[in-house]
């Protein structure tokens, strides 16, 4: 009895002491925040915090905008949801990179459940689920994977060429079928040959929901008011219940189907390489069920992300050649010097093909597929220059700001590859892989060499074979185009009409027998 008083007595007393603790590092928190100002910023109305202050639309103008007035980190309040802004190189590498360990997690979204999507790598908040994702990803599409992998790139890109030739005025349709193809292929062995692709179309179709929203500002909405989430799909003005339906549907598809085939032809002993082979044939018996739901997580992702960047960047390359006709002439001379006309580029080629790196290089600056990047999140409060960021923050890296840094990037609206040469007439030292695009520190893109090597082959593959101008209007003008872009959290040239003429008979004639062979 005396033992069961001392022990109840010990965790009162405990519990008091817990308490008490607890309040005082509330109050100190409290004290601590409130002694110290918050980044810079618009002053947040009520309840809808900045949401006045910026557009929902085209997000990153706005907060490009914003750095013009507040400086290189803005904080904005949404809804609720506290915003810090990077807009510059120089503070992205001190937070991601330097304070990784505060600056890993993702923010709370709602929307990954209401979209079904909880299994996406890129979503996943910093913990072992992701490292499990990321320890796959590094096995397959590592540096080293990647120069495995050229001959499916270099064998899809004559196919590429070859469907350009018979159909131009469908490039688009053609560049989503060829990165499709490609991420197929190494990631389940699966190869792509209908123009009606089942998985592809799935996934495209998903992709298009999701890019509308999952964007950080449409979830502080959701998270402000969960209630949306739960309105019937049949209410008028539900269209958002409706497509968050289909998304969940088409999620189950791209998560599932594919991973299927390739299991099944493990079981029947026609299974070629690719991540999900690889994976599955090593995988533990134990913990079987665990193990595979990893598998077709990080598979699913590569297979959206992958997709629909790669697309946005080979789409924004065929705009900038229609655009700067002097860039894409320049660099077909330097094609026809080292490589001349009787066959097409091949990674060997590529040290001896700076311009055609540099075309990349400035395509990634110019045209980046996540103008916002993927939003990280604190993991822990943390003190920057001074500014009090909260824990819970959502922190955005405004890539198109850095991108279009005037200092670093003189008239940044031009497409200038000249710009990533030294005085001497050598390529600078930063390489692709460290382009902002690909993000920082433990979240930066896993597949980023795989996605360097897929624009690269088809950039200088098309370049090789093809003259893209603008196209004529039946008057014999031609059609003007400008440099427009879809919105989301990824986005697109918006569609643009151009013509692709082949450079020469023999051209045309060495893409038909490689893509048939």
């Amino acid at each position: 009895m005396l033992m069961n008083l001392s022990l109840f007595a010990a965790s009162a007393f405990g519990g008091v002491i817990t308490l008490f603790l607890v309040r005082v590092i509330a109050r100190r928190r409290t004290t601590y925040s409130a002694s110290l100002p918050r980044p810079p910023g618009p002053k947040p109305l009520p309840v809808i915090g900045n949401v006045m202050d910026i557009s929902l639309t085209e997000t990153w103008l706005s907060y490009t905008a914003l750095k013009k007035i507040y400086g290189d980190l803005v904080r904005l309040r949404l809804m609720g949801q506290e915003f810090a802004i990077i807009n510059s190189e120089k503070i992205a590498h001190a937070l991601l990179d330097q304070r990784s360990a505060i600056y890993s997690d993702r923010p709370i979204l709602p929307a990954r459940k209401f979209y079904g999507i909880e299994w996406l790598t890129i979503l996943l908040p910093y913990g072992a689920e992701l490292r499990a994702h990321r320890k796959l990803f590094h096995h397959a599409l590592q540096a080293e994977s990647s120069l495995r992998q050229r001959e499916i790139y270099l064998r899809r890109a004559w196919v590429f060429l070859a469907s350009l030739l018979h159909d131009p005025e469908e490039f688009e349709a053609h560049i989503q079928r060829f990165v499709a193809a490609i991420v197929m292929e190494i990631t389940y062995g699966y190869e792509v040959q209908s123009e009606n692709d089942p998985y592809v179309s799935a996934v495209s179709e998903l992709n298009a929901i999701l890019t509308k929203g999952l964007t950080p500002e449409r979830s502080a909405i959701l998270l402000a008011f969960p209630f949306l989430t739960h309105i019937p799909a049949w209410f008028p003005g539900a269209k958002f219940q409706r497509e968050a339906l289909h998304s969940r549907q088409l999620a189950q598809k791209v998560l599932n189907a594919p991973f299927e085939f390739t299991k099944s032809r493990i079981a029947a002993g026609t299974a070629s390489q690719s991540l999900v082979f690889d994976c599955l044939t090593q995988i533990d018996e134990d913990n079987n069920e665990a193990q595979e739901y990893v598998i077709k997580g990080a598979a699913a992702t590569v297979f959206i992300a992958g997709f629909e960047t790669s697309s946005s960047i080979l789409h924004g390359f065929i705009l900038a050649m229609v655009l700067y006709p002097k860039v894409q002439a320049k660099a077909q001379a330097e094609i026809d010097t080292f490589v001349g006309s009787t066959r097409l580029p091949s990674f060997e080629d590529r040290p001896s093909l700076p311009y055609i790196e540099a075309i990349l290089r400035e395509l990634l600056r110019w045209s980046p597929a996540i103008p916002l990047g993927v939003s990280h999140a604190t993991s822990s409060d943390d003190i920057f220059e001074g500014y009090f960021i909260p824990k819970g923050a959502c922190v955005t890296l405004n890539v198109w700001a850095i991108n279009q840094d005037e200092e670093k990037y003189p008239d940044p609206d031009e497409f200038r590859p000249e710009r990533h040469f030294a005085t001497d007439g050598s390529l600078l030292s930063d390489s692709i892989s460290d382009s902002p695009v690909f993000g920082y520190g433990r979240r930066i893109c896993p597949g980023r060499f795989s996605a360097e090597s897929i624009a690269w082959v088809a950039i200088v593959s098309i370049l090789a074979t093809f003259r893209i101008e603008k196209a004529k209007g039946v008057d014999g003008r031609e059609i003007d185009v400008k440099k427009q872009y879809t919105t989301g959290l990824s986005i697109h040239p918006v569609p643009f009409r151009c013509a692709l003429l082949c450079r020469s008979a023999q051209k045309e004639k060495m893409v038909r027998e490689n893509s048939d062979s």
